[in-house]
């Protein structure tokens, strides 16, 4: 920002450059390593260690195939499980019910949901207890896949916990492990656990273990409210600690739920914490055991284990707080302030970048037009370097529609160098085109204005994600001052620098705060949000080089003074950086089109269902693929039109084509009671798959009747009418199992005054699998299966009318 004499001479310059940029450079590989997984630990630890070797074990296991709630192989990973525990001396019990939804993941026609879970519960009892510490990982996968990252090792990551602490000295406060069923179907196993389980009576604190890809670190990414007392806990207590409030903050406004939502319903505290690279196997026959990152594992367990015993042994009732903290990973530890600090943060950093910006006047580097002129500017590369983002992206996958099912590449590293590179170009070319006419101090300002007006608008809307603009902006808006201020610097001569270099010094330490806080952000966006949405990473980025421009200026010439041939060769020169910027994201992105290529290890995802209609004869294939991939073109070449008519259980938007009818049967019902009293009909049903079911549908016709009550094994369930109604109850049960579900509802007539007559009830079964029915092609070796509830599922409905009661 500023220029010195000593540094505008050729000789002392690229020096300066040099020095600055490697400094960078340095801070940003400290904040790299930071994030990285831990090295796994052996089978031959010591018995408290967590050892992801150990973990191992169990989780191929665990991970052997597929095992959906309810299904036999759901039954033997749960024996595994009960086995284990029971050999551990831990108190076991299996808690198995009947239980409702939490969150909206699979509503049929926007009505109940429910599922028959059977949790395993452990409790190592405290010495002295002033609460309870819950572990929790769910143990069910889901249709086609087995699990091995989600979430197998959170699973496994459990059971070594468990070991190790089953070595030790007890602790002083109950350590309750849950293992939790039909997380994938409906999050139901977790609702039964802490809506009812005895040891959920009192709350307590809760550690959710989860996965979404099969590597990278393990960051803890979501909280309960008034999180101070917690983070200072994981903060001292987890030997790797990631995770930022910023992150915490915008999983709040997602519609997102894990097992930890129905613990937060009824008021637990506690941590969420999963790692989310590599996401292109998530949902899908790739996530295998083996496809686990045994470091991200072996991070699992070690912050798993250290929670475990530092919340085993404090007085739980201390970790309630006022507030939520600011906090984000640094190499070395977790910084962290508490929430009250953010708003005088803010209005810091702006009353600093105000009081830079007067003193950059009084020095002459700036003026009042020239400040307002840049920060104009300064506009563009807030809006160029996202859209061009975004449009990298989309232009990839017009190359390459199969990217289009993935929220990642299978190899997404060059694609989000190739972001950073266009990023780094933008501004390059944002500060080559205006520094002569305005002088880098102007660009510089007013760079460091809009972090701080950032910071502020955060602070209104996401406090915790303040800390992104604020703290760059002040720490860059200080030095800066420290650079510009004619006071004497002590000690600067007995270290051996000069007046000159001392401003170098200590604008790359502005600029290095700025690396630190924002560098470990983008990194975690990239994931977090996938290529999809490459430019919230590259809106990062351009607040990151914002941060610093101070230190980029001095890869330019020197602004300003030169004329003619000189003015020319010094803006030529100033280009160098944005075309090498430009050539370095040209060549990325090439390198990732080349090297991330579908095969047999990297499929291109598909999706396929098959629903058939018993009552008319006829089947059809249906795709959510908007544009099918060649294989799925075969059978699907049109929009389905109304599925929803016949299978209430699908979302609207899908491809259709014609299909052969199998010999598959629709479910059984049976009506075991039918009852009048006024307008009032009570009837109790038993639906019963015909075949292996991962779950079965009822949905009562709106014309027929209207539902006042609906009970599900004894249990109440929801009754709403669904948004376009047709339907005045919906009902979507998982894990039905060969004997079916009892169902009572209290049904009145459809309108006012009219009579009993008959009911039409749609009922419908879903297995997994397409690979027996008629006209099914296997798909080549390069072509998979998509990430996706309804992936490989094949529904059967018919339409079912009881006549009135005798």
């Amino acid at each position: 920002m500023p220029r010195f004499p000593a540094l505008t001479r050729p000789a002392h310059r690229p020096l300066a450059a040099t020095f600055a940029v490697a400094a960078l450079v340095a801070v940003g590989a400290a904040v790299v390593l930071c994030l990285a997984p831990p090295h796994p630990v052996a089978s031959d630890a010591p018995p408290g260690r967590f050892s992801a070797a150990r973990a191992d074990e169990h989780l191929r296991v665990i991970a052997a195939r597929a095992h959906v709630a309810g299904s036999p192989a759901g039954d033997q990973v749960r024996g595994h499980l009960l086995s284990t525990l029971r050999e551990l001396g831990l108190e076991v019990t299996e808690q198995d019910t009947v239980a409702p939804e939490a969150g909206q993941l699979s509503g049929g026609a926007g009505g109940a949901t429910v599922a028959r879970v059977r949790n395993v519960v452990a409790r190592l009892p405290g010495t002295n207890p002033t609460g309870r510490v819950f572990l929790v990982a769910h143990y069910d996968s889901v249709q086609v896949g087995p699990g091995g990252n989600d979430d197998g090792a959170g699973t496994s990551t459990i059971l070594e916990v468990a070991r190790a602490l089953s070595t030790g000295p007890r602790p002083r406060n109950d350590i309750v492990l849950v293992l939790t069923d039909a997380e994938e179907a409906c999050l139901c196993g977790a609702a039964a656990f802490a809506a009812e389980h005895p040891l959920a009576a009192d709350g307590g604190v809760a550690l959710n273990l989860e996965a979404r890809g099969s590597t990278g670190p393990v960051i803890m990414f979501e909280t309960s409210r008034r999180n101070a007392g917690l983070v200072d806990v994981f903060g001292r207590a987890a030997p790797h600690p990631v995770g930022t409030s910023f992150a915490v903050e915008i999983y709040r406004l997602l519609p997102n739920d894990t097992d930890f939502t129905p613990f937060l319903d009824a008021g637990f505290a506690g941590l969420n914490a999963a790692y989310i690279d590599g996401s292109a196997v998530y949902h899908t026959p790739l996530d295998t055991a083996a496809s686990v990152d045994r470091a991200s594992l072996q991070q699992h367990g070690d912050n798993a284990l250290g929670l475990a015993r530092e919340f085993g042994r404090i007085d739980l009732r201390s970790v309630a707080a006022d507030g939520d903290a600011t906090y984000f990973p640094v190499p070395g530890g977790l910084i962290r302030y508490p929430g009250w600090l953010v708003w005088p943060l803010a209005v810091l950093a702006l009353l600093a970048v105000a009081g830079l910006a007067w003193l950059a006047r009084r020095r002459g580097l700036l003026s009042g037009r020239r400040l307002a002129v840049a920060a104009v500017t300064a506009l563009g590369p807030v809006v160029i370097a996202p859209a061009l983002a975004q449009g990298l992206w989309w232009a990839v996958t017009a190359a390459r529609p199969g990217y289009a099912e993935l929220l990642d590449p299978y190899r997404p590293l060059p694609f989000r160098l190739a972001v950073l590179a266009l990023t780094a170009a933008v501004v390059f070319g944002w500060s080559a085109l205006f520094r002569r006419r305005l002088g880098p101090a102007a660009l510089a300002v007013a760079a460091l204005g809009w972090l701080a007006v950032l910071g502020l608008v955060l602070a209104a809307l996401v406090p915790g994600g303040s800390y992104l603009a604020a703290l760059p902006a002040l720490a860059g808006a200080l030095a800066g001052a420290a650079a510009l201020g004619p006071w004497r610097v002590p000690g600067v001569v007995a270290l051996g620098l000069s007046q000159s270099w001392w401003a170098v010094v200590v604008l790359c330490i502005g600029a290095a705060v700025g690396v630190l806080v924002l560098l470990p952000a983008a990194i975690l966006l990239f994931p977090a949000l996938g290529m999809a949405m490459a430019g919230a990473a590259a809106f990062l980025a351009v607040l990151l080089g914002f941060a610093a421009l101070p230190v980029l200026d001095l890869v330019h010439p020197p602004a300003g003074g030169q004329r003619g041939l000189a003015a020319r060769s010094a803006g030529r020169a100033a280009a160098v950086p944005t075309a090498l910027a430009l050539l370095a994201a040209v060549a990325l992105v090439v390198i990732g089109v080349r090297t991330d290529r579908f095969d047999a290890s990297h499929p291109v995802p598909t999706h396929l269902m098959y629903a058939m209609d018993t009552d008319t004869g006829t089947a059809q294939w249906l795709s959510r693929e908007t544009e099918p991939a060649p294989w799925t073109a075969q059978y699907v070449d049109e929009a389905a039109g109304d599925v929803r008519a016949g299978f209430p259980l699908l979302p609207d938007g899908l491809l259709a084509g014609p299909a052969q009818a199998a010999a598959l049967p629709a479910p059984e019902v049976t009506v075991l009671a039918d009852t009048a009293a006024g307008d009032l009909r009570t009837l109790r049903l038993r639906i019963r798959p015909q075949r292996a079911a991962r779950l079965a549908g009822v949905y009562v016709d709106a014309a027929s009747a209207g539902v006042d009550r609906a009970t599900v094994g004894g249990r109440t369930v929801p009754v709403e009418r669904s948004e376009d109604g047709r339907w005045s109850f919906s009902l979507v049960y998982h894990a039905p199992g060969t004997d079916g579900f009892e169902l009572s509802l209290e049904l009145r007539p459809p309108s006012t005054g009219g009579n009993r007559g008959q009911v039409r009830l749609r009922v419908m079964d879903g297995s997994d699998g397409l690979t027996a029915l008629p006209g099914f092609q296997p798909r080549p070796p390069d072509v998979g299966i998509a990430g996706s509830h309804t992936s490989e599922l094949t529904l059967v409905a018919r339409t079912v009318t009881l006549p009135p009661p005798a």
